[in-house]
């Protein structure tokens, strides 16, 4: 009898440590992962920055931590807010070729980055708050604001900048004050555009403010 007993209670005993063996097995990786939360928990995805319609990251100000800082414009009296670099050599190029080659730019008529919200998203406008755009006499903004010559000069002005920069007289709902970088910040050709005018306002006699061949 107690050596019937013993038996059931050995299988029986067996049958529960197997069972528990298994369980372990099954719950163990799981408990162990959930414990040091190396499987459980992931990193949550690093937030994209908000950008402007022309693919560059929106500033929040301007002469304290980011990439916007008011400089001056050359020969011109001026100064704008903008994205440091080369839409900084980009953009005071056109300013400067404006001032000299279109109309003067008075103070007060020069406008460029503004905090994002103030313009309405994904309008060309809406490139102000990266840095990377800029309004020249934005009261003068309507179609048809300027003369034909100096229609031929600011198209002079953009050809000049082979593509990378758009005026908003061209765009559907025109405004001829607005001058923006229509390249991103990976686009190579951002970079070879500066370093070319770069290159020109460093040479006498060339640069922005001198003579030039207008086609007719």
């Amino acid at each position: 009898m107690s050596d019937g007993i013993s038996r059931r209670t050995v299988v029986r005993t067996a049958a529960v440590l197997g069972a528990m063996a298994a369980a372990g097995l099954a719950s163990g990786p799981t408990a162990a992962s959930a414990a040091d939360g190396t499987k459980t928990w992931k990193k949550p995805a690093a937030k994209r920055p908000e950008t402007t319609p022309n693919g560059w990251p929106v500033q929040a100000n301007t002469d304290r931590d980011t990439q916007v800082w008011t400089r001056a414009v050359a020969g011109a009296g001026l100064t704008v807010p903008v994205w440091i670099g080369d839409p900084e050599a980009i953009l005071l190029h056109v300013v400067r070729r404006y001032h000299y080659e279109v109309a003067e730019i008075r103070s007060g008529e020069l406008a460029g980055w503004r905090r994002a919200g103030r313009a309405e998203a994904g309008t060309p406008e809406a490139n102000l708050a990266s840095g990377t755009a800029v309004r020249i006499r934005p009261g003068a903004s309507a179609p048809g604001s300027l003369f034909p010559l100096e229609r031929t000069t600011v198209r002079d002005i953009l050809a000049d900048c082979a593509g990378v920069v758009r005026w908003g007289g061209d765009d559907a709902r025109a405004d001829e004050s607005l001058f923006y970088l229509d390249a991103g910040p990976q686009d190579p050709r951002v970079r070879e555009l500066a370093d070319r005018l770069r290159r020109s306002e460093a040479v006498p006699g060339r640069g922005a403010g001198h003579p030039v061949a207008l086609a007719r």
